[in-house]
């Protein structure tokens, strides 16, 4: 099967779509199967994997706010390389302009849209929260849920990326047909990782003693994440328990971020670690993990913490929700840093020994990227099988 994604998000310089379409890339051509992506680029070029697959770049105005990321403006280029590649399926997920251009695009292939984000979670719900409570908010925003059902009727299916996306976009009546669930890389996580040395100097960078609480907070440093929260929690817990928050990121919060923990003896910034060695340690040697955002479509970090053997502190809504195994995780009210702290002080409650064993067992539970690839190519087969079904009964 070969599939061309039409990927606005893909960037060499990018983050988690990057690190998804290159793995989804590889996985796909060790099953037999080819991934062509096309994305925007600074000029025309096409950059081939030794492994199978490749990237070819449309030359690309750059995003005003963020060089690193373009955007397609013309649909002829598109149209060309989709007519030359002749895919079984073409997939996009950027609603705007690509949405349009695959949509109306007049070749054999099933058409894929594949849902990573809502918006309307992101920045509506936030801006506004303040004024008005969640469902209301989301009524209010009823233009951008049709103006999503129109371009989703040129498409055969629609998939999210786990059950969390799925369930929020239906409750709003948008078009969603199936979960895709996404999983992680789990060869490069394992609790047989932790380093006591590690986790004791971790804990000194935090002022705390050897039997302190070690949290990690790893993500961008983006108001939707709720950092600003999650050090609330925090502190609030730390009049009660020996514990301390490790953030690793950056992003355009960070200035603010530094400011709200100046003075803070037991929350420090660090920057984000790369190198997926280096991370892995530092993951399995903490002692929980904790995130903030009930916006999330799917909990990527959380599910790295878990294959560490982490226990997670976890809003009661979205994807880290979704990922969570309640035998090892806290969750807390959406949005509530006060309850986010008694979320804390509960995982603490618990007896380590037992709890350490629990988040063991969990972490090779934790779905894996291929399975997830597999799970996909067997809803295309489904879907182009069905449709040819029908082509076949109508020809009859």
């Amino acid at each position: 099967m070969r599939i061309v994604d039409v990927n606005e998000f893909y960037s060499p310089t990018g983050g988690g779509v990057r690190t998804y379409i290159d793995r989804k890339m590889a996985i796909m051509a060790e099953m037999g199967h080819e991934l062509i992506c096309i994305a925007c680029g600074k000029e025309d070029r096409v950059e081939e994997r030794l492994g199978g697959g490749k990237v070819i770049y449309v030359k690309s105005p750059g995003l005003p706010f963020d060089k690193n990321y373009g955007f397609f403006t013309r649909r002829d280029p598109i149209w060309r390389l989709l007519d030359e590649y002749q895919p079984d399926v073409v997939e996009t997920s950027s609603g705007w302009r690509p949405a349009w251009i695959v949509g109306k695009w007049q070749g054999s292939a099933l058409k894929s849209f594949f849902m990573h984000n809502d918006n309307i979670a992101a920045y509506p719900m936030r801006w506004f929260e303040w004024i008005a409570n969640p469902d209301d908010i989301e009524d209010a925003c009823f233009i951008y849920d049709r103006y999503f059902n129109r371009f989703l009727d040129l498409y055969d299916t629609v998939v999210s990326n786990g059950p969390a996306l799925l369930k929020r976009l239906r409750r709003r009546g948008v078009r969603v047909d199936a979960a895709m669930t996404l999983g992680i890389e789990r060869s490069h996580f394992s609790p047989d990782l932790r380093d006591e040395r590690l986790r004791a100097a971790m804990l000194r960078q935090l002022d705390l003693p050897a039997d302190g609480h070690l949290l990690l907070g790893m993500g961008r440093h983006h108001g939707e994440k709720r950092w600003a929260m999650v050090i609330d929690a925090v502190e609030r817990a730390a009049d009660r328990l020996p514990v301390g928050l490790m953030l690793l990121g950056t992003g355009p919060e960070s200035k603010r971020l530094e400011a709200r923990i100046a003075g803070s003896p037991h929350i420090r910034m660090f920057r984000p670690v790369y190198a997926r060695t280096e991370l892995a340690r530092i993951m399995a040697s903490c002692d929980a993990l904790i995130h903030g955002s009930e916006g999330e479509p799917f909990g990527l970090v959380p599910s790295e913490a878990m294959a560490s053997g982490l226990p997670l502190i976890v809003p009661d809504t979205g994807g880290c929700a979704e990922v969570a195994d309640p035998l090892t995780s806290e969750t807390y009210r959406a949005r509530d840093g006060a309850d986010s702290a008694r979320a804390i002080e509960r995982l603490f409650a618990r007896e380590p020994a037992i709890l350490r064993k629990a988040a063991m067992v969990a972490a090779g539970r934790v779905r894996t990227d291929r399975e997830h690839v597999v799970d996909l190519m067997a809803h295309y087969a489904a879907c182009i099988a069905e449709r040819d079904g029908k082509r076949g009964v109508l020809a009859a």
